[in-house]
């Protein structure tokens, strides 16, 4: 299969995108990723063609991430009420786009552009237009987001993303984890950051390559560490070192959301680690924390990627 297909599979048209013995598949529904394979081996936990995406599965996260409690928030002081998308908790979580048709804009060989007109609804006032590329290189796959305000006032944004890595283990236990991070949130029983603190010499420390094993985690990690190209990188390998990956963000990215699956059904449980670039802390809709504030024609982008080398 290559190029563009129209389908009536759950997650839309289907996009595909190679460079030599990589693969990727991006979908019309949310715009996101249902895919990502090199030299044949699985680099996201993705699901099927005829499946529905399931656990935030390679989706896009706009125009907020992770969770806003009770979906309340204020809008240059009007009260704002969102739908509660994750009604266990009584929150509204991983913003407006996830189940939206995006149109393609772009599509050669080895890239897509995606696009997407968010307009306002209950409990959000803003008009976006949202875009994201696919490409990928001999170095991996870059994920390029951008938004812009088309509406007449200020509009608040946050951009995430939900991919989970895999190394064809049947279980993430065994995955080695090394993660920038000085700092983790801490959260209430509803996932709602109430503190920060830091990680070094605790469970949450993998400052230092170690095996996931049994740890349960669905945690957000800050103050990130950079290379001297400003970007931070999460690593996972196998034990033996035949394996690894690694997912890497620009500076826009200032968290990253750690989510070992533990909460997922039963067959889809721990099979691989969602490392989720992040441009604020979750709940950040409501505390203002990292938001991002674009005036009427103001635009913000940022990008992230995976490589296997």
């Amino acid at each position: 299969m290559s190029g563009s297909e129209p389908s009536a599979v759950p997650s839309g048209e289907q996009h595909t995108i190679t460079h030599g013995a990589q693969r990727v598949v991006a979908v019309q529904v949310g715009g996101g990723l249902r895919s990502y394979s090199a030299d044949g081996e699985d680099v996201l936990d993705g699901y099927a063609p005829e499946e529905m995406c399931s656990g935030a599965r390679g989706q896009l996260l706009a125009p907020w991430p992770n969770r806003v409690a009770g979906g309340r928030w204020q809008h240059v002081g009007r009260p704002m009420q969102l739908a509660l998308t994750e009604p266990e908790a009584g929150n509204a979580i991983h913003g407006l786009v996830r189940w939206a048709a995006w149109a393609v804009a772009e599509h050669e060989p080895d890239r897509v552009r995606l696009i997407h007109r968010l307009h306002p609804q209950p409990g959000w006032p803003g008009t976006l237009d949202l875009r994201v590329e696919y490409r990928l290189t001999a170095d991996g796959l870059t994920v390029a987001s951008e938004a812009v305000n088309v509406g007449p006032e200020p509009c608040p944004y946050g951009i995430g993303a939900h991919p989970y890595l895999t190394l064809g283990t049947p279980s993430i236990d065994p995955i080695l984890l090394e993660l920038p991070a000085r700092s983790r949130l801490q959260a209430d029983d509803q996932g709602i950051p109430n503190g920060i603190v830091a990680v070094e010499g605790s469970r949450y420390d993998f400052s230092t390559a170690r095996a996931i094993g049994a740890d349960r985690l669905d945690t957000g990690f800050t103050d990130l560490r950079r290379d001297g190209d400003g970007r931070a990188r999460a690593r996972i390998a196998t034990a033996d070192g035949s394996r690894r990956a690694t997912l890497w963000v620009d500076g826009a990215y200032t968290h990253l959301m750690v989510f070992t699956g533990d909460t997922l059904a039963p067959q889809a449980r721990r099979r691989g680690v969602a490392i989720e670039p992040m441009s604020c802390p979750p709940n950040a809709l409501a505390t203002g924390e990292g938001l991002i504030w674009l005036g009427p024609g103001d635009g913000h982008s940022a990008r992230w990627g995976i490589s296997t080398g």
